[in-house]
């Protein structure tokens, strides 16, 4: 499966932001899709997950009651909802996908798209 995810960029802090996995080459509803994070300077860290179905969700606790991920299995896409931007949410974003159950851990995907920056200026 291809993921391409889209949607980052410049905010304001307080300011709210949409990204959007899209997925390619398989049925996208088989796989569980996690977003994922990492900002200059530090390692790569889990922000949301969501299982195949789209009945299961799981977040980080430092974005957890300001983004929500939902899918839409029809049109094969994720998204990432993120509202109350902060400064330190500030990264490139990256979607991924793997069979099973939805996993914080990042090496556990076999499936990555290419990031897209989101910017959050404070």
């Amino acid at each position: 499966v291809q993921l391409q995810a889209f949607g980052g960029g410049l905010v304001q802090a307080g300011g709210s932001l949409r990204l959007s996995c899209s997925a390619s080459g398989r049925t996208f509803s088989d796989y569980a899709v996690g977003w994922f994070r990492q900002a200059p300077g530090k390692e790569r860290e889990f922000v949301a997950a969501i299982s195949w179905s789209g009945g299961l969700t799981s977040y980080a606790d430092s974005v957890k009651g300001r983004f929500t991920i939902s899918r839409n299995s029809g049109k094969n896409t994720v998204h990432l909802q993120m509202d109350s931007l902060k400064s330190e949410d500030t990264a490139v974003y990256s979607c991924a996908a793997k069979i099973g159950t939805r996993s914080r851990i990042g090496d556990s995907y076999d499936y990555w798209g290419q990031g897209t920056q989101v910017t959050v200026s404070s």
